[in-house]
């Protein structure tokens, strides 16, 4: 039924809906969750519904801490991880017994959970701890939402999509990844980014940086390895930095960790090429104008990162985190990169002569930009938050 169909009938219910959001572990799963739910509220409030909602997840996760900046009542439970390994007498391990109990557990906790709520919908964007309160819904009668924001699944949502009521995915290429019998249950509707990073604007960023030295004549490359920073994106950048001031104003968003070293390596600069290098640990409410300054990325390929640049149409060399769970940020680096829409540093060990090569058409053709920024744009879902929340709408509906 159409949005509209919806809320009419949730509103002829007299009563809020009624929503489980799971997932987390990491920002990638936490925030999409977060999203949709800000985009649910603000739907259902339009039309006079209430929304009451319950985020269940890890005590220890990012998702607990999250849920309490947003306000969210939360509800722990035991999680375990799997750790993988192609030898499978590796996996036999003392801390993958440890976490069958935590799972196990879980699964306990994660039915009670939901009884006692009683959703109308749960929502699931993975992550260990979505595994057993995706698994209760169906002990509720309650509509079970997956999404997933990699190319390909996760091992949480693997287990869940033979569950799930609808399974909402980020790219079109994933429904052939998925069984059969699936797919006419697949819907895509992207990933959930926050609308405020839409709204960037250039003059602001540079106002923001405090930058005096930015000239107006070169390209602005945004170098971000992510809220931590990223020790490997840091030292390729630092390899290659005189060549690249030479052609390019840089911002350089380094985390902690790397902050110190980096500013000893800016010290060694030549006067002229150090006021084009606005080196900072984090970036934070002034991140939609950094990134509205930036003609170039450089930046890790999890989900989240390439559902902004998509969204916001960025040209980017991404640098893909090795190894990760299922090699998402790889096969998410060489996706864009096959469309033309990025350029990908894949293997385990680039260089900074890698990165150059990477970067220097880029900075140097603006042509070149422009094309892969359209590139970009046409595998963007900027509204992907409103589709997702429209999908749970549709399926509280339903009964």
């Amino acid at each position: 039924m159409t949005l509209d169909q919806s809320l009419l009938c949730l509103a002829a219910r007299k009563r809020p809906l009624r929503l489980i959001a799971t997932g987390g572990g990491t920002g990638g799963h936490t925030y999409p969750a977060i999203t949709t739910i800000r985009a649910t509220r603000q739907l259902l409030h339009e039309a006079g519904v209430g929304l009451e909602v319950l985020y269940v997840g890890s005590a220890s996760g990012l998702e607990a801490r999250v849920a309490e900046q947003e306000q969210l009542p939360f509800q722990a439970v035991s999680t375990g991880k799997l750790r993988r390994s192609a030898n499978p007498l590796r996996m036999i391990s003392s801390q993958n017994l440890r976490d069958a109990g935590r799972l196990a557990r879980g699964l306990v906790e994660g039915r009670r959970v939901v009884r006692a709520f009683r959703p109308d919908v749960v929502l699931s964007t993975g992550g260990y701890v979505a595994v057993p309160v995706g698994l209760a819904a169906a002990t509720v009668g309650a509509a079970l939402l997956v999404h997933e924001q990699t190319t390909r699944l996760g091992l949480a949502n693997r287990i869940l999509v033979r569950r799930a009521t609808v399974i909402a995915l980020s790219s079109p290429t994933s429904v052939e990844l998925l069984p059969a019998g699936m797919r006419p249950r697949a819907v895509v509707t992207g990933n959930p980014i926050r609308v405020e990073l839409l709204d960037g604007d250039a003059d602001r960023g540079v106002k923001a940086l405090g930058w005096t030295g930015w000239d107006a004549s070169l390209p602005t490359v945004y170098v971000t390895g992510g809220a931590q920073g990223s020790v490997q994106i840091n030292r390729l950048v630092a390899g290659v930095l005189d060549w690249l001031l030479q052609r390019a104003n840089v911002v350089h968003q380094c985390g902690a960790t790397s902050l110190a070293q980096l500013q000893r390596r800016a010290e060694q600069l030549p006067e002229e090429l150090a006021c084009r290098y606005r080196l900072i640990e984090f970036v934070g409410a002034e991140l939609a104008d950094v990134q509205a300054l930036a003609d170039v990325v450089v930046s890790r390929s999890g989900a989240g990162t390439l559902a902004e640049l998509t969204a916001l149409g960025k040209p980017s060399v991404l640098i893909p985190l090795v190894p990760t769970g299922g090699d998402e940020q790889q096969h998410n680096a060489r996706y864009l990169q096959q469309a033309g829409a990025a350029r990908a540093l894949l293997g385990k060990s680039p260089s900074p002569a890698d990165l150059a090569d990477a970067l220097e058409g880029l900075i140097a053709d603006p042509e070149l930009r422009a094309d892969m920024a359209a590139r970009a744009a046409q595998l963007g879902r900027p509204q992907a938050a409103h589709d997702l929340a429209t999908v749970l709408l549709d399926l509280a509906a339903r009964d």
